[in-house]
């Protein structure tokens, strides 16, 4: 065991350590005032989460323009200039410059040199339904991707409430400590006094110390540790970690839990974001099956023709309709409609696990915010209780008639049920709003 001066010593040192590590911590304040709103609101502008997810619906709007490109003509322009002795490519070069001689040896043409320029203008008219398929599938994913930044802004605003409220609760906590310290420090100069009269024990005067020590060893713990949450919440914001955190008061979360005695996962941004993909995958098998079908285009092409050596030039023109019928493709076909039959019915089954989840969800949210509550009303119970415990502890223990032992649980006591009602206080309020996310309420 070890002994008590050594033990006090000991704790005195602890203290002095931990007082100069959250003094070095301690920086100034940012000069802002936080309120639970505006956090919130900086959160979903600054987050870095929340610029991936705008980005990718951004990709997602990228995808539904090229699937949209099916319906517009497509023009193509080309030019190139060469030199050949080639027969077949040198006539063609001559009659396209339009200086066909009867003389001119088709064996052995010459060496002649092409300069061409062409525009082709194209329309599909019919692709057997796969660009409708792909349009559909890609406006599917686009409201997919809506409902994921729906998704990751609702639990970036728990992320904050939580933070907001980890930062109260660490400040309550140091408060509670901070006034465990001043009633434990009134107590020693109380037992002191006594102990000076001879009417009190040294091993009783060191009890009060001892736990005095300890008292601010873990209120040194708590301040460095609402310091910590100081520093997680800025980068929630998507500041840098550095600078105190100014919380406006009464600018805590408001909204109350679900008034709806039977809330619906169908709310929920990711049951919506999974039926877009549902719907995706069903327009994919549409797209794959489309390609057994027949395709018709039209097309249009205009050519300038030109060439130095033999001094001629010309234009041509070419249009007409092209079909298309898919005949034999050694199966590739086949494989593509195997694959997004499959992936339909994964898509299917995962949509049927995540209703699962996101009913579990509800029920675990709900049982958490009921025990959250009674634990805040039990917490406000028993700081009272322990509040007139302790006062009455203090005046028997000033008239002599209490053991300092006594004091020093009551006080103990008193402290325990301050930081438990900060801690009660913050979980009802984080499980109220993981109630409404799991209800697929708005948080605010």
């Amino acid at each position: 065991m070890i002994a008590m001066p050594y033990r006090k010593s000991l704790l005195r040192v602890t203290a002095f350590a931990l007082s100069v590590t959250a003094a070095a911590a301690v920086t100034t304040h940012t000069g802002e005032t936080w309120t639970l709103s505006a956090a919130m609101a900086e959160a979903r502008a600054n987050s870095p989460d929340a610029e991936i997810a705008r980005e990718r619906i951004e990709a997602a709007r990228g995808t539904v323009r090229e699937a949209a490109s099916a319906w517009m003509p497509h023009l193509q322009l080309e030019s190139g200039y060469s030199q050949t002795d080639q027969p077949m490519m040198a006539f063609g070069t001559i009659l396209n410059t339009g200086v066909f001689d009867a003389n001119i040896d088709f064996n052995q043409p010459g060496q002649v040199d092409h300069f061409h320029a062409a525009a082709t203008v194209a329309y599909n008219l019919y692709a057997g339904g796969g660009p409708t398929a792909h349009r559909e599938a890609t406006r599917a994913g686009e409201r997919a991707a809506r409902a994921d930044h729906d998704a990751m802004l609702e639990s970036l605003g728990i992320a904050v409430i939580r933070g907001f409220y980890s930062i109260l609760q660490a400040r309550e906590t140091a408060a509670a400590l901070a006034s465990g310290v001043d009633v434990l420090r009134e107590s020693r100069r109380v037992a002191q006094e006594r102990y000076d009269r001879g009417q009190l024990l040294r091993n009783d005067l060191l009890n009060i110390e001892v736990q005095l020590a300890e008292t601010e060893v873990r209120l040194l713990a708590a301040e460095n540790a609402a310091l910590l949450s100081e520093r997680a919440f800025l980068v929630l914001l998507g500041r840098e970690p550095t600078g105190r955190v100014r919380l406006a008061e009464d600018a805590g979360w408001t909204a109350g839990p679900p008034a709806s005695a039977e809330p619906s996962v169908s709310l929920r941004a990711e049951a919506a974001a999974m039926r877009a993909r549902v719907e995706a995958a069903d327009a994919q098998v549409d797209a794959a099956r489309s390609s057994r079908r027949p395709s018709v285009d039209l097309f249009a092409t205009y050519q300038y023709d030109r060439g130095w050596r033999l001094r001629g030039d010309g234009d041509s023109w070419v249009a007409g309709l092209r079909v298309r019928m898919p005949i034999f493709d050694g199966g590739q076909t086949s494989g593509q409609i195997q694959r997004s039959l499959a992936e339909r019915s994964e898509a299917r089954a995962a949509q049927r696990k995540l209703n699962l989840q996101l009913q579990l969800q509800l029920e675990e949210a709900r049982l958490a915010h009921e025990l959250a509550r009674n634990q805040l009303e039990m917490t406000a119970r028993l700081v009272q209780q322990a509040e007139e415990s302790a006062a009455i502890s203090r005046a028997r223990f000033e008239a002599g008639d209490l053991l300092a032992t006594e004091l020093i649980g009551a006080e103990t006591r008193l402290t325990e049920a301050r930081v438990r009602r900060a801690l009660a206080e913050a979980g009802e309020r984080v499980a109220a709003a993981e109630l409404r996310r799991a209800a697929g309420l708005p948080l605010q």
